[in-house]
């Protein structure tokens, strides 16, 4: 059974500073990439940054600049550095794991970021 538990949500004040985790439990050979992802109250789920193995990283045009992705132990542990926080940040932010070895998908279970004015 794999799982991505992840830690760090929060009230911040807008300019503020979160930073998100995320750790995948669980058996698996490795982990290919892992993202994070977001949903605003009545809009679609979009992702925010990703990472693969190799280090090849991309983040969506609304945070570019302002967060940064890393991954971090045996890479099965994705940080979210967000600085700079708008109040258009706010949202539920889910962490996301391609595996190998199962060849699956996973999702954590989301964790609230609430940027006030």
């Amino acid at each position: 059974q794999v799982k991505l538990v992840e830690f760090g949500g929060g009230l911040v004040q807008a300019g503020g500073s979160l930073t998100l985790s995320c750790a995948a439990s669980g058996t698996f050979f490795s982990i290919n990439t892992m993202s994070w992802y977001r949903q605003a109250p009545g809009k679609q789920r979009e992702m925010v940054a990703s990472q693969g193995t190799g280090g090849y990283t991309i983040y969506s045009d609304s945070v570019k600049g302002r967060f940064t992705i890393s991954r971090h132990g045996a890479k099965d542990t994705v940080l979210l550095q967000m600085n700079s926080l708008k109040t258009e940040d706010t949202g539920v932010y889910y962490c996301y794991a391609r595996l190998i070895g199962p060849d699956a998908e996973y999702w954590g279970q989301g964790t609230q970021v609430t940027v006030s004015s």
